[in-house]
């Protein structure tokens, strides 16, 4: 009798776990992934984001003639940078709220103090290795693998978590482009960065909604490849579960934002607050240009972030400057601006985060010493 070939499923299924198909932690925590620093990378990188710093703050004001651009720094309004940190602070709520909503179902371990430390240590994560949110992406599939769930349900959790968060980035990049060009939104409206962001962000959408709409039998498709031997049953395999695996997360955002999930207000409350921190920056130091074009270049700059430098350091920063120029922004004051947007937005999550991803540890050693069975992997909402 010939032996059955494993389903693309089995083949993706964890080969070393515990029970529920969750892998077991050690009860010392010897597992856990450490940040591996020599001497000569921590030089490096701190070397790197000294001079990034340099040239930001007193480089560039001098190449384009903004000689009084450090002295308006530090006479910005002491209010409205009081107000700029408040805002930080609750765009950071946002997130840690939007993470327990979609992180939390069926799994008591993953309570608010845990989503704050996951959620504080992977944005600390983030802004250091930067590469479009990797660093942070990493650290939370290690710590919800480290709380009991199957890697299926982290990484269908997790692109269900990237979905919502970055499907208001994408709406908002073609509501306020499109409103922009079309006057129904106050401000300038150039096409190259309002309309072309807004196709951009229509393409994504039309992606997201596509892969949502592959049907659940996809893998019926690659039965007469996964049925051989060799490398192209293997590739087929792996590629047939990881296209489910990407519908299934897909629809479970989906289905979040359907049954209308209090939690998706943390997405909005994640962009909105961290914007209206720019938005408040221009204020501190005498003016602020339309509220749309602050979103729309806001949003222009942090496309930036997929550039693998700290923090997105240089390339988010020379975004939304060029970005705001494009808009007819004052160059000076885009400048403070952007820089005082950017030491809030970098610094201050960072440091706490820093904190917080030593008290996660602590947390998941606990995790490996307790005798509990471990908890089972639970259904999202669309499987």
């Amino acid at each position: 009798m010939k032996p059955r070939t494993p389903t693309p499923t089995e083949a993706s299924s964890p080969q070393a776990s515990g029970p529920g198909g969750t892998e077991s932690a050690g009860a010392n925590g010897a597992d856990l992934p450490r940040v591996r620093l020599t001497r000569g990378r921590l030089l490096a990188a701190l070397a790197f984001v000294a001079s990034a710093l340099a040239f930001l703050y007193f480089v560039l004001p001098k190449l384009i003639g903004l000689n009084q651009t450090w002295n308006r720094i530090e006479h910005g309004n002491a209010w409205w940078l009081g107000l700029a940190a408040v805002l930080e602070v609750l765009s950071l709520w946002g997130y840690v709220v939007l993470f327990r909503g979609v992180f939390a179902r069926g799994h008591p371990r993953i309570d608010w103090a845990v989503s704050y430390q996951v959620t504080m240590a992977g944005v600390a994560a983030t802004r250091i290795f930067a590469a479009a949110g990797a660093g942070g992406i990493a650290l939370t599939a290690w710590a919800m693998r480290r709380a009991g769930m199957g890697r299926r349900t982290v990484a269908r959790r997790l692109i269900a978590f990237n979905v919502l968060m970055y499907g208001v980035y994408m709406v908002t990049l073609v509501v306020d482009g499109v409103g922009l060009y079309i006057g129904v939104i106050p401000g300038p409206a150039p096409f190259a960065i309002t309309i072309l962001p807004a196709i951009f962000g229509a393409v994504v959408i039309a992606l997201c909604l596509g892969i949502a709409m592959m049907p659940r039998e996809a893998n019926r498709l690659m039965g007469s490849l996964t049925a051989r031997e060799g490398r192209i049953a293997r590739v087929a395999v792996r590629l047939s579960a990881a296209s489910a695996t990407a519908a299934s997360g897909v629809r479970s955002a989906l289905a979040l934002v359907r049954a209308r999930d209090p939690s998706l207000f943390g997405a909005i409350a994640w962009w909105g607050f961290n914007i209206a921190v720019l938005w408040a920056c221009f204020h501190a130091f005498g003016g602020s240009p339309p509220k749309g074009v602050i979103v729309m270049a806001y949003f222009v700059g942090m496309l930036a972030n997929t550039l693998p430098l700290p923090g997105g350091i240089g390339g988010v920063d020379g975004g939304m400057i060029g970005a705001f120029t494009a808009f007819g922004v004052d160059v000076e004051l885009s400048v403070v601006a952007v820089l005082a947007y950017r030491a809030f937005a970098f610094w201050l999550p960072t440091l706490p985060g820093a904190v917080a991803y030593f008290q996660l540890r602590r947390t998941v050693h606990r995790w490996g010493a307790e005798r509990s069975p471990m908890l089972r992997g639970a259904s999202d909402p669309v499987s």
